[in-house]
């Protein structure tokens, strides 16, 4: 009984330890003027979404989705970020739906580079190139990530209903 005990508290304090500090960044806005950054979010959960390269029916309903509900969650800010150039991401950001495309702000990460410092997984071919593949990356108020999805194609995606839910969770303890 003792180790079944002293078992579920490592876990635990293993659990909880895993949440790192992110290096502060800032992030440009393709679709308007706006800058993310991380320093500035003010006490608020940031979910990082990142999302395929262009040309992606799955990233469109996924961030429009999230789009259109994101009032649901008022102390989340919704970061959708895009590798690509900012010509294509414009092109892409075209296709969200109208009431969206001019509300919301897609985010460039040129290169994948702010994907390769948080370690998503590289491997994933889409389009004829091998990219990162789908993810979110949840960080609390304290700028710490406390939890991370990696999707395993294009359409395995965290929903906003699982969000909700973690967060809910996260506000309860």
């Amino acid at each position: 009984m003792k180790a079944k005990v002293l078992s579920i508290l490592f876990f635990i304090f293993s659990f909880a330890s895993k949440a790192q500090k992110l290096e502060n960044f800032s992030l440009k806005s393709v679709t308007n003027k706006d800058i993310f950054t991380l320093s500035k979010a003010n006490g608020k959960f940031v979910a990082l979404h990142f999302l395929l390269k262009t040309e992606c029916p799955y990233c469109i309903r996924h961030t429009n989705e999230y789009f259109e509900r994101s009032a649901s969650l008022p102390n989340v800010i919704q970061v959708f970020i895009k590798p690509d150039s900012e010509d294509e991401i414009k092109a892409w950001a075209s296709k969200l739906s109208s009431d969206n495309s001019n509300v919301f702000p897609i985010y460039q990460d040129l290169n994948s580079e702010l994907a390769k410092k948080l370690k998503i997984p590289y491997g994933y071919q889409f389009h004829g190139q091998v990219v990162h593949f789908p993810a979110m990356i949840l960080v609390n108020k304290n700028g710490e990530e406390i939890f991370r999805y990696i999707g395993k194609n294009n359409s395995d995606r965290f929903s906003f209903d699982n969000l909700k839910l973690k967060i809910e969770a996260l506000n309860n303890e």
